[in-house]
């Protein structure tokens, strides 16, 4: 093949580039990953990438391919096409789409895309796909394993306040059962080793996990459900560990409200803060409400205590993993970590109020099911 060839292809491809790219679009748009993306954002490094074709067909060689792609932008195109949350096969067709673009300029032009241009152009564009899917799929098995990671940790964490319960309940029984037999006695004893034996466990996943960050893939199965049930069960579940703190648990959630969410997660989210609630609240009262925002679309939820309180310096960064009470031992930072994301993932908002010496208050949103309903139509 004559060298003039590639040169002919090579000011082809150069001057007729934004045309090249305008047909590349029409036919990308059809990948459903694609249809919303504007210009620019679609385009990425594809411009370059034609660059650089250009310049392997000028250069009538392919030894230099490999070393100056792999310099270039595929790798953050492959990063970048993973957060627009195109799938794998899209990524490939773009590039093979581009690929049959060239083909039909290059037939448009009368100039035969065999031999020496046909093997330099497949040779950069297979190496492009290679270089993108590499660095997509690396990325997405990394995602994929923090975020299991992340939600063995949510869940460790979580197994602490139940596991409490169950510890005080035992401890409650050994003191108060009037007649103890052998048996009774050998049984409490193998429950309490067994829950110690948990606590280390669920220790042990907090300590390799705390360097997680929050930002976890959550599916919500959403529901109508009675929240007032649910609350009344959180707080039969922990009375051993209130009676314990001489801790009043006060259920002022109307019986007729109804809900809009996940149960699962919600009852986490209160089982943290009520957790939270008395931790800090030895001796008081920790109030648990719910009222509907009529103007706001939501049902605004609160757990509050007559507690010890949270430092004015402490309150803006309360939510964020990792943060601890500088003055208590044994926490990861993760429970109110917990909170704003399982809140924040229903499309709602947490705060708090508190003062030292009289109490906090945490309150986050659910918004209802008529308002989650119209903002995804939107």
């Amino acid at each position: 093949m004559p060298f003039n060839v590639l040169d002919q292809l090579a000011a082809l491809v150069k001057q007729e580039r934004e045309a090249l790219l305008s047909r590349w679009r029409q036919q990308v748009r059809h990948l459903p990953s694609a249809r919303q993306l504007d210009v620019p954002t679609l385009n990425d490094h594809l411009p370059g990438l034609l660059d650089e074709l250009a310049a392997a067909l000028r250069s009538k060689s392919d030894q230099t391919i490999p070393e100056a792609l792999g310099e270039s932008s595929p790798p953050a195109h492959g990063l970048q096409r993973l957060q627009e949350a195109f799938d794998i096969e899209e990524v490939v067709a773009e590039y093979n789409i581009l690929r049959a673009c060239i083909h039909d300029l290059a037939d448009d032009n009368g100039l035969p895309l065999q031999g020496k241009p046909f093997h330099i152009v497949n040779r950069v564009l297979d190496h492009a796909i290679g270089l993108a899917l590499q660095t997509y799929a690396t990325q997405r098995a990394l995602d994929v394993q923090r975020r299991r990671e992340e939600y063995l940790a949510f869940v460790a964490h979580d197994l602490r306040t139940p596991l409490t319960a169950i510890s005080m309940a035992g401890r409650v029984l050994e003191m108060t059962l009037p007649e103890r037999s052998t048996e009774t006695m050998q049984m409490l004893k193998a429950l309490r080793r067994s829950v110690q034996h948990l606590e280390g466990l669920v220790a042990k996943v907090l300590e390799e996990n705390t360097n997680l960050q929050t930002e976890i893939g959550i599916k919500l199965e959403r529901r109508e459900f009675d929240l007032w049930p649910l609350v009344e069960a959180l707080i039969h579940d922990l009375h051993p560990v209130a009676g314990t703190n001489s801790t009043l648990l006060i259920n002022q959630v109307p019986d007729d409200l109804v809900v809009y969410a996940d149960a699962s997660l919600l009852r986490r989210v209160f089982q943290n803060l009520i957790g939270n609630a008395l931790k800090y609240t030895p001796r008081g009262e920790v109030r648990i409400a719910a009222q509907e925002l009529g103007a706001e679309g939501a049902v605004e939820c609160s757990v509050g205590d007559n507690g010890a309180g949270i430092p004015e310096e402490l309150l803006e960064k309360i939510f964020d993993k990792g943060q601890t009470d500088p003055e208590a031992t044994g926490g990861t930072g993760l429970g109110l970590a917990i909170v704003k994301t399982f809140a924040e993932a229903h499309g709602g908002k947490v705060t708090v109020e508190s003062k030292e010496g009289v109490g906090s208050t945490f309150r986050f949103s659910l918004p209802t099911k008529a308002h989650v309903g119209a903002t995804t139509t939107q």
